[in-house]
């Protein structure tokens, strides 16, 4: 990083009083207790119990369905303001139309302990754990789902609206379209584009309509959905790779917001997204649209693009950062904090969007537990330092940026990846839930104290 000497030192305090600033977490990442109080499996059960990474699932994870107030304590202690969490949608409807007082009565235990603890709740409503018993019936391919996700959002609106002042529709649904539906890597592992696009469409009517129904009951609320957004690059100026990367950036970056924002498709830059007008009804283009009082921008890397004939629709390929000797993280993903300056600015561009909140960066390295237990993961906290940096330079800028969430708390399950990539700035023990601050937790600790610096 090049930094002006009227830069020296800079501390939380040059983003400002009101930026707000916290970690993330999803409730099956981090549950368990896959089947407490009446819970039923969704597709993320049934998906890591049938083809887990070497037979990891979330059944117990790290146990935060049982840990919250200790975990809640230990997140105080680092003195974070903000926590964003997700709702599982099968415990509060573990079967069709059947609400179950349990699963609300859980998280009205979470939230009312945030607050006690001073601690702002930020809930997301869908980060990918569908109920199971919908995936019998298409999922996100059958439209059926809006209308229970509609019913779904109305509840948690009413059930937790009075407290909560920060919502967040849908996490990353070009992620869990598309690797989901097209890709089958993700659950319920279904390939091909005749699910991915009833699916994606589906998913910017729910992201919409779960916008409106949220505004409607709780007006004073901020709400928001979530992006997974890349920095797109061709790898040569040259037309063929620039248009491919045209291409890529309409799916990655532009696929959901601009719906959102009124905007429509972007046909123009990727013509096979023609073939969703045959899942559209008459009147959906305007349900499509909500006036979203921010978004939320998850940013991890940047992708380099080349042309391919051999990519079906696209005629892209990824020119992986291995082949370009570039430095990866546990996932293979670069190591480029400047992505999300970039990113930052493209998405602050667009009119309709009135704030911005990063509400995940950071990344995955190999962590070592060292004898004195002391966990020192310096490549974590110099990434998540190089990032915020990154950040107060767009805003500085001018650009529409308010916030800033690491991804993520605790160690949890990566997914489709297991337990083995480490995301956290706490190290989860996941034999014995032994919790242990890493360097990179003790930082921002005392970064938002005011005590540490960017550099």
């Amino acid at each position: 990083m090049q930094h002006s000497t009227a830069e020296k030192g800079l501390n939380r305090s040059v983003l400002g009083n009101d930026f707000k600033w916290g970690v993330s977490v999803s409730a099956y990442q981090i549950e368990g207790a896959h089947d407490a109080d009446d819970k039923s499996p969704s597709i993320w059960d049934m998906f890591t119990n049938r083809k887990g990474y070497k037979g990891h699932n979330g059944n117990v994870a790290c146990d935060f369905y049982n840990n919250y107030r200790s975990d809640l304590q230990l997140l105080k202690s680092l003195n974070v303001p903000n926590f964003r969490f997700s709702l599982a949608w099968p415990r509060i409807f573990p079967a069709s139309g059947s609400y179950n007082s349990k699963g609300t009565d859980y998280y009205n235990r979470i939230i009312d302990y945030c607050l006690e603890l001073g601690i702002e709740p930020w809930v997301t409503l869908y980060h990918w754990d569908l109920p199971h018993y919908m995936e019998e019936k298409g999922g996100w391919t059958n439209r059926d789902v809006v209308g229970h996700f509609e019913n779904y959002a109305e509840v948690c609106a009413r059930q937790f609206g009075d407290r909560v002042k920060h919502w967040m529709v849908l996490n990353e649904p070009l992620v869990f379209t598309g690797a989901g539906y097209y890709l089958g890597v993700h659950a319920p592992g279904k390939r091909g584009l005749l699910n991915f696009l009833p699916a994606l469409h589906n998913a910017v009517l729910c992201q919409a309509q779960g916008g409106r129904i949220i505004k409607e009951i709780c007006p004073q609320a901020e709400v928001g959905t979530t992006f997974s957004c890349s920095h797109i690059e061709a790898y040569r100026n040259k037309e063929s790779d620039n248009t491919a990367a045209k291409k890529v950036d309409a799916l990655l970056n532009r696929l959901f917001v601009e719906p959102a924002l009124g905007l429509g498709y972007p046909f123009k830059d990727l013509k096979i997204l023609e073939r969703i007008q045959k899942y559209m009804k008459p009147g959906d283009e305007k349900l499509m649209a909500f006036d979203f009082d921010f978004i939320g921008i998850q940013n991890y890397t940047r992708e380099v693009i080349r042309f391919s004939l051999f990519t079906p629709y696209l005629n892209a390929a990824l020119v992986t950062a291995k082949s370009r000797n570039a430095p990866v993280t546990a996932m293979n993903w670069e190591v480029y904090p400047e992505s999300l300056y970039h990113v930052i600015k493209k998405f602050s561009a667009y009119q309709g969007v009135k704030k911005i909140y990063i509400t995940e960066n950071g990344a995955a390295f190999k962590d070592i537990l060292l004898t004195d237990n002391r966990i020192n993961d310096y490549q974590r906290r110099d990434f998540i330092k190089n990032c915020i940096y990154q950040l107060y330079h767009a805003k500085s800028e001018g650009a529409k940026v308010d916030g800033y969430f690491v991804w993520s708390f605790l160690d949890n399950l990566e997914w489709s990846e297991g337990f083995r990539p480490r995301f956290g700035l706490v190290y989860v023990d996941f034999k014995t839930q032994r919790r242990i601050v890493k360097a990179s937790g003790e930082w921002y600790r005392d970064f938002l104290a005011g005590e540490a610096y960017l550099y």
